[in-house]
């Protein structure tokens, strides 16, 4: 039995401090030990006390204090002001979208607003940020469509015969890989409503600290008010800053969704992604040129770097090394058209001019954070590349506001990152998560343009529950299994358990990757092992 109650409650901190709160409190009269159970479930916390306040919890005696250092829990105990929602997201990516799915699981109220700005261009696409859309998905599915080829090409020495000219066709591949993301926006969408998310495709903008105005491709203008704000805006291509850059010339945001074949294809810059996207429109059969700067994937090992370059070179990507481009011009418009690029050395006067049908930018990225109005939230910014620093818990420098993905100082801009970042998050804020055992079916991307949904994957571990969750069985079915089972069978050698599996990000996107993300409840946990002769 247990009753519930409202009541005054003061907790007191020495002589130092004294905290007066008015929360929901459950008196446990019976089953002590069931209860301290569940709690321990919804909180993942074993010590006393177990703070409450206002049905957040907050944490044990430190957690408070500190609480009371940042400013938050002032905000918790005067916050008799009725926000219209607990927790907004401001940008609907991977991280946004886990944050506000976990945030609304664990009973809160909660909305992502997310508005795709169209390109210079006029590209937009749907819900799921920049790694469904216009990112990892799509590019590994071109790739994939570019690996194909080479295996045709290998085909015939292994004895495969076919007489006919084998050609490709962008407009059905194009067709194909939007189709599947079309697919994957609307399932985001469905995932939303089941968790009692509230989506608005608006661009959102702070105008107070607690207040944001959101404006929808009509111009309509609502306003909304939260108790707590994410930011997970993420990044948009950097243009180059030249006659001609916005007019002519596409990015990654283009690429995948382009309506015609780009043809012999100019791609300027060294980044992964303009090496990525080189690769695979030469794997197509694109006559494919790079412009580079300097050196190959800046901030990467340069040694492998180098032999990537060299890898691609042998495989006809030509490379204009030391070169920047100062100007894009149109020679004749179509579908593709074609361009002249004057570009200059950039270790003398040379200039040099050359035609393409295609100008891809691939230079960088930069933080969307420059019209959210961070300003009139307090929230700081690194004026140089707009970023935001934040704690090891993702707070900005304003306790209420807090920042994951792509937009952060010095973290790794992953969609894996950023999913756990985003989970882990709204866990801490709204009282932890439930461990739950359930079996979940994935599929390997290369399988769903092709449609081979027969084909579905499964993986599983059995842990050692009295051995501190040691991993002791491991088993996989997928593409790959050799390769991947090898890696964990390692792993298993050296004593890995659960807990290290949780806490690792996977590889995007893989199907080893769904190690990090399902093993957290497709879990086969043993208590008594019997023994083996």
């Amino acid at each position: 039995m247990y009753r519930m109650f409202r009541n005054q409650h003061n907790f007191t901190y020495g002589n130092a401090y004294h905290i007066s709160a008015l929360s929901d409190v459950t008196c446990f009269l019976e089953d002590g030990t069931n209860y301290q159970e569940m709690l321990l479930e919804m909180t993942g916390q074993k010590t006393v006390p177990n703070v409450f306040i206002n049905k957040t919890h907050v944490g044990g005696c430190d957690n408070t204090m500190q609480a009371h250092k940042d400013g938050s829990l002032q905000q918790l105990l005067s916050s008799n002001e009725a926000y219209d929602y607990d927790l907004i997201v401001i940008g609907g990516g991977s991280g946004g979208l886990a944050c506000s799915k976990e945030a609304a699981a664990l009973g809160k109220k909660a909305m992502v607003l997310d508005y795709v700005v169209p390109t210079p261009k006029g590209t937009t696409w749907g819900l799921g940020g920049t790694c469904v859309n216009v990112g990892c998905i799509p590019k590994k599915l071109m790739h994939q469509t570019a690996v194909l080829g080479t295996a045709m090409q290998d085909a015939r020495k292994f004895g495969w015969e076919f007489d006919e000219t084998v050609k490709h066709n962008w407009e059905t591949m194009k067709t194909a890989v939007n189709n599947y993301i079309g697919s994957l926006n609307w399932g985001y969408r469905v995932a939303l409503r089941d968790k009692n998310v509230n989506y608005v495709n608006a661009y959102a903008e702070f105008i107070e600290p607690h207040k944001i105005k959101a404006i929808n491709k009509r111009g309509k203008e609502t306003f909304y008010t939260a108790a707590k704000f994410v930011l997970a805006t993420g990044e948009r291509p950097r243009y180059l800053g030249i006659p001609g850059d916005k007019e002519y010339c596409i990015t990654s945001d283009d690429l995948f969704s382009l309506p015609h074949c780009p043809g012999k294809t100019l791609v300027i810059g060294a980044s992964y992604v303009a090496l990525e996207c080189g690769g695979f429109l030469a794997g197509l059969g694109l006559d494919v040129t790079i412009m580079v700067r300097s050196i190959l994937l800046r901030g990467f090992d340069q040694d492998m770097a180098n032999r990537a370059g060299e890898h691609m070179e042998e495989h006809g990507v030509k490379f204009l090394r030391k070169y920047v481009p100062v100007k894009v011009e149109e020679l004749e418009a179509g579908t593709p058209g074609k361009l002249k690029v004057t570009a200059k050395s950039t270790e003398s006067d040379e200039i040099i001019e050359g035609e393409y049908n295609t100008v891809l930018i691939a230079v960088g990225r930069d933080a969307c954070t420059d019209k959210v109005g961070l300003d009139k939230a307090g929230v700081k910014v690194n004026p140089k590349n707009g970023k935001i620093s934040v704690n090891d818990e993702e707070q900005t420098n304003v306790p209420h506001i807090y920042a994951i993905g792509d937009i952060l100082e010095g973290k790794w801009e992953l969609t894996p990152v950023a999913i756990q970042a985003g989970r882990l998050l709204a866990r801490r804020l709204y009282g932890g998560s439930t461990l739950k055992v359930f079996h979940s079916l994935f599929w390997p991307l290369e399988f769903t343009v092709p449609g081979r949904d027969n084909n579905k994957c499964y993986a599983k571990i059995i842990c050692n529950k009295l051995d501190n969750d040691r991993v002791i069985g491991f088993h996989y079915l997928g593409p790959n299994a050799g390769e991947v089972t090898q890696g964990f069978g390692v792993a298993m050698k050296c004593g890995v358990t659960k807990e290290q599996l949780d806490a690792t990000i996977g590889i995007h996107p893989t199907c080893a990757e769904v190690r990090s993300q399902l093993f957290r409840f497709t879990s086969v946990f043993i208590s008594f092992l019997p023994s083996i002769s």
